[in-house]
């Protein structure tokens, strides 16, 4: 049955996004418009005017962002489902000139679409912004009232190696970036640590260490507006500290989460503004769930192919407007 809202869902990102092809593919199936973007496509195929005149509407936003193959009203904008857009790139300009231009284009189209009226965010990238700092996710999810383990954020190798001599340690980055070792790209993985090898190194920058948890299994919970939909990962090996190390090793199960904690989760996304979340908690061998870290727009889709749980349907639901 063809949709009869004429309005638009937005769908900002890259080119190559497996989860917005998904997304988009079900929306079409629905007959839901859909127009898609990169804002790293800015100034070359993308331009945006956009107007703030109380005397011509009272909703404070006018105007239209133009792409190679669409045009989209700003105002009339159902949602946005803000995945992975690129960063601006402005070809034949200075460094300065390239600073400046790309500060620019973050406030002026970045801030445009921070506040489009009427329109449901998933999620709103000022919120995702927030959500993704680690220490502000630990305090939150302590504050919801879920199982957090001890952990240190310090730059001091005196603090980090006391902490280490008191209960096995783990090492984790507080943001995962670029990083490229010998020209290719690379990731930097959960690793144990012990307080002998803590060295001065520490005090160059800021790291997070944390009690290592005595798992048994991972889980996975992605909400995805009211629903909600949790998965055991167990790896081969049960010594793996972090399971996206090695995917082929991995088994899944669909689990039921506890009351408790689908309305501690739910607390947790509120107190950001968000409306998804991955969520990764490991399960203890008593069967508690330890909050490990929380992504505000984490990957998901690999979940849906291996446990057959309708993922894509829902957030084309949450988009649409049925969810």
């Amino acid at each position: 049955m063809a949709d009869k809202d004429p309005r638009p869902v937005v769908v900002v990102t890259e080119l190559d996004d497996a989860h917005a092809d998904l997304v988009i593919a079900e929306l079409g199936e629905r007959c839901v418009p859909v127009a898609r973007f990169d804002p790293g496509d800015f100034p070359n195929s993308l331009t945006m005017s956009a107007y703030i005149d109380a005397e011509v509407d009272p909703g404070g936003l006018l105007g239209w962002l133009t792409t190679p193959s669409r045009v989209v009203a700003l105002g009339a904008v159902r949602s946005l489902y803000y995945r992975r857009p690129t960063g601006f790139t402005f070809s034949g300009l200075d460094p300065q000139a390239t600073r400046f231009a790309a500060a620019q284009a973050r406030f002026g189209l970045g801030g445009v679409l921070a506040c489009l009226p009427g329109c449901r965010y998933v999620n709103h990238p000022n919120a995702i912004a927030d959500a993704e700092y680690k220490p502000t996710q630990l305090a939150a999810a302590v504050s919801v009232g879920l199982d957090v383990p001890a952990t240190l954020i310090t730059n001091d190798p005196v603090e980090a190696r006391a902490f280490a001599s008191q209960q096995p340690t783990i090492y984790k980055p507080l943001y995962l970036g670029a990083y490229d070792l010998d020209g290719q790209p690379a990731s930097i993985w959960v690793r144990e640590v012990t307080a002998p090898e803590l060295d001065d190194s520490v005090a160059s920058t800021m790291h997070l260490f944390q009690a290592r948890v005595d798992k048994r299994a991972d889980l996975r919970v992605t909400v995805i507006g009211d629903k909600v939909f949790c998965v055991r990962i167990e790896a081969a090996d049960p010594q793996l500290l972090d399971w996206r190390y090695d995917y082929e090793q991995l088994s899944y199960t669909v689990v039921q989460p506890p009351d408790a904690l689908v309305v501690a989760m739910q607390a947790y996304l509120k107190r950001f503004g968000l409306i998804f979340g991955c969520f990764d908690f490991a399960l203890t061998k008593q069967g508690d769930a330890v909050f490990l870290e929380c992504n505000p727009n984490g990957q998901w889709a690999w979940l849906e192919d291996e446990t057959g749980e309708p993922m894509v349907a829902a957030m084309a639901d949450l988009l649409q407007g049925a969810g």
